[in-house]
């Protein structure tokens, strides 16, 4: 069988130099995961006014990309089994390049249903690879430093946030669009069919060029000195805590740990995808407000940076979760409530846009925090316990469409109440529910 041809290594057994260079590939998944990812944010507003859509159908793009996670996750994890790491990977940057490849006749079309198809392909290949890397990278050293590594992808994966929106604003944008934008309404449908058609089809060639690079980069994992380490695993201890389970969903921190990520990720993407869309209901145009997204990827930096600094020997990861998830609640209050024109950084806007700019912040360590707190004790089902993580990044595809719902019911700045009840859970799981490694009632806690 090819799952007993993969010769795997233990963690304990890599040498320092090993672990770094394995550490540095993984980073590079993580920036790309971020380029593709974020660039949604600009992608958003984008197909809104070529594709002429409602708020609720331009958050589809979101839908679109995220739900593949709870579709490929859990195949995800056999493949990587069936296969291994890095044919995994090589296989997960393939199905990518096959859907930026699909943007080329969406465009040529307008059809914003294949463009929809194309995130769908973009972000299956992306699940296949985050169900390889957050294992392998919570696994690559000591179980106290896993938000410290965590922290330096996030800071790959961000960074490649800031860069993407305004690599591809710099790309498909041109200085005359705010002109353009204004004109769309006063034009017949003869001109006005023309225009979009010319403004969607700017996105052939930056797509073209990435399905490129994703091939490239596909071959370049399969065959890169990336070891196959063995994430199953279990310690004497973890494997008598472990012999009476026969299923995944016998772990309640794991899946109380994944509803917890559904909610995390839809707060961060909701924070990133609709900050353009708010900046735009305060008058500021789009070539203008294209950088609010970097703004907050920017604040979720500092807050990785702080990580690193800091976890675990000034702070412990847990107490870290804690303090982000009530800022996160905090600062949901402050973009309802907060009123006021601030003039900051050149952006004459309602104070209450910085608070979205600050959420990066709050969320920067949750993702980093839950991840290790989740898969602790897991062993032999670790990799299925990851799936079952990645599972919950269609909080992606979910939470957007709730907010965009709001926001056509009543307004931009309302919809963002959707924040306050996950932020209210997450401190759940912070402060209770990490703890929980039994259902029964009478004894939940480790």
């Amino acid at each position: 069988m090819a799952k007993q041809q993969i010769s795997s290594v233990s963690v304990s057994s890599l040498s320092k130099r090993d672990t770094l260079i394995s550490i540095l590939i993984i980073g590079l998944l993580f920036f790309i995961f971020g380029f593709v990812s974020w660039i949604n944010a600009i992608l958003i507003p984008y197909f809104k006014i070529a594709c002429e859509l409602t708020n609720f159908e331009s958050y589809l793009v979101a839908f679109a990309f995220y739900i593949s996670y709870f579709v490929m996750s859990v195949p995800s994890s056999f493949l990587l089994k069936s296969v291994g790491f890095k044919k995994g990977m090589m296989i997960g940057f393939w199905t990518m390049a096959v859907g930026a490849f699909i943007f080329v006749p969406a465009a040529l079309t307008r059809t914003y249903e294949v463009f929809l198809l194309g995130l769908f392909s973009l972000g299956a290949g992306l699940a296949i690879l985050q169900t390889a890397a957050n294992p392998y990278i919570t696994v690559l050293g000591s179980k106290e430093r896993a938000a410290q590594r965590i922290s330096i992808m996030g800071i790959c994966n961000k960074g490649a946030g800031i860069l993407a929106p305004l690599l591809f604003a710099a790309v498909i944008l041109k200085a005359t669009d705010g002109e353009l934008f204004k004109q769309l309404p006063l034009m017949n449908s003869a001109e006005k069919s023309a225009a979009l058609d010319e403004l969607i089809r700017r996105v052939i060639v930056p797509y073209a060029c990435v399905g490129t690079v994703l091939i490239g980069l596909g071959l370049m994992v399969r065959y890169s000195p990336l070891p196959e380490i063995d994430t199953e695993h279990e310690s004497e201890d973890v494997a008598a805590a472990n012999s009476g389970k026969t299923s995944i969903f016998q772990f309640p921190h794991l899946i109380l740990g994944a509803i917890a990520i559904f909610l995390h990720v839809g707060t961060q993407v909701i924070a990133i995808d609709t900050i353009i869309g708010y900046a735009g209901s305060m008058n500021i145009h789009l070539l203008e407000a294209k950088i609010f997204p970097s703004y907050t990827l920017f604040a979720t930096i500092c807050g990785y940076t702080l990580g690193i600094l800091m976890i675990p020997k000034i702070i412990s990861q847990v107490n870290v979760l804690r303090i982000c998830t009530l800022l996160g609640a905090i600062f949901t209050l402050l973009i309802i409530f907060g009123r006021g024109q601030v003039n900051i950084l050149g952006h004459a806007a309602d104070i209450s846009i910085w608070f979205v700019v600050l959420l990066g912040l709050a969320n920067s360590l949750v993702w980093a925090g839950i991840w290790p707190l989740a898969l602790d004790g897991l062993g032999r089902y670790t990799k299925l316990g990851a799936s079952i993580m990645i599972m919950g990044l269609c909080g992606n595809a979910i939470m957007p469409l709730f907010y965009g719902y709001f926001a056509d019911v009543y307004d931009l700045r309302t919809a963002y109440w959707v924040l306050f009840p996950c932020y209210l859970y997450l401190m759940f799981y912070a402060f209770k529910g990490y703890q929980i490694r039994n259902w029964a009632p009478n004894n939940v806690t480790r």
